[in-house]
């Protein structure tokens, strides 16, 4: 059965990653963007070139009436979302707690969590109603592990892991289930930039030995998602090449 699926933050990165998985999976696609809509827009035509049923849908999730909107935005074209992945975050530079500022804290925070709680919100009321859907959200190793000099990042992913485990005692008896990913370093267009032997100290001190994709995440994203996975929920899959154990 293929599902309508709304990925946050998907233009790039491991949330493109997560879209593309989806959509060549042969699901309906809601590619979600804030500000950056030429990526949006390269991911979009690439995909629907390709065939896949996908669409474009912008708005600032910590906005609780842009969140709703978003989220309604996808409803009229694509139906019920069967599937939501939280995946819109963002983080600070490597800093000191003590050098990091209110305001880049609150940003953190208001991303990272508030704008997955309010997409969420935005999405249960007809999961509830309908007994189905599923949600992944996507922390991190740094939300698991915790990560010096990453203080605001690490304390905001923590949180995501805490509310996936909260709601899907809340929701689990409507039949929704939610479930979180955690990667670890995953090469994108952001950590590329990094020089070379930052990035081959990572893949070093990794227990697989290598930096992860966007794919590697994605795969898992597919897998919490689907029918394989439904006596699974409240989970938190490490994707980080092992270094959490």
């Amino acid at each position: 059965m293929k599902h309508t699926v709304l990925v946050t933050g998907s233009s790039r990165g491991i949330g493109a990653g997560i879209a593309r998985r989806f959509a060549e999976d042969g699901h309906r696609v809601a590619i979600h963007y804030h500000n950056s809509e030429d990526a949006a827009r390269t991911l979009y035509d690439e995909l629907a070139r390709a065939g896949c049923s996908v669409m474009l849908v912008s708005g600032d999730i910590t906005n609780e009436q842009q969140a709703k909107d978003i989220v309604s935005c996808v409803r009229e074209r694509f139906g019920f979302v069967d599937v939501l992945v939280n995946n819109a975050g963002i983080a600070l530079p490597t800093q000191l707690v003590t050098d990091t500022s209110l305001s880049d804290w609150n940003r953190v925070m208001q991303t990272n969590v508030t704008g997955m709680f309010l997409v969420t919100n935005a999405v249960l009321p007809e999961m509830v109603s309908q007994k189905r859907g599923a949600i992944v959200n996507i922390s991190s190793v740094w939300g698991v592990t915790g990560g010096s000099c990453e203080v605001a990042y690490s304390a905001s992913k923590a949180a995501v892991i805490g509310y996936t485990k909260s709601l899907a005692k809340e929701v689990a008896p409507s039949g929704i289930r939610v479930n979180c990913v955690a990667p670890g370093f995953v090469l994108t267009d952001m950590t590329r930039c990094f020089p070379e032997d930052v990035i081959a100290g990572i893949s070093e001190e990794t227990p697989l030995l290598r930096a992860g994709t966007p794919e590697d995440i994605a795969g898992a994203v597919l897998f919490l998602a689907s029918e394989e996975a439904s006596f699974i929920t409240g989970q938190v899959l490490c994707v980080d090449g092992g270094r959490c154990i």
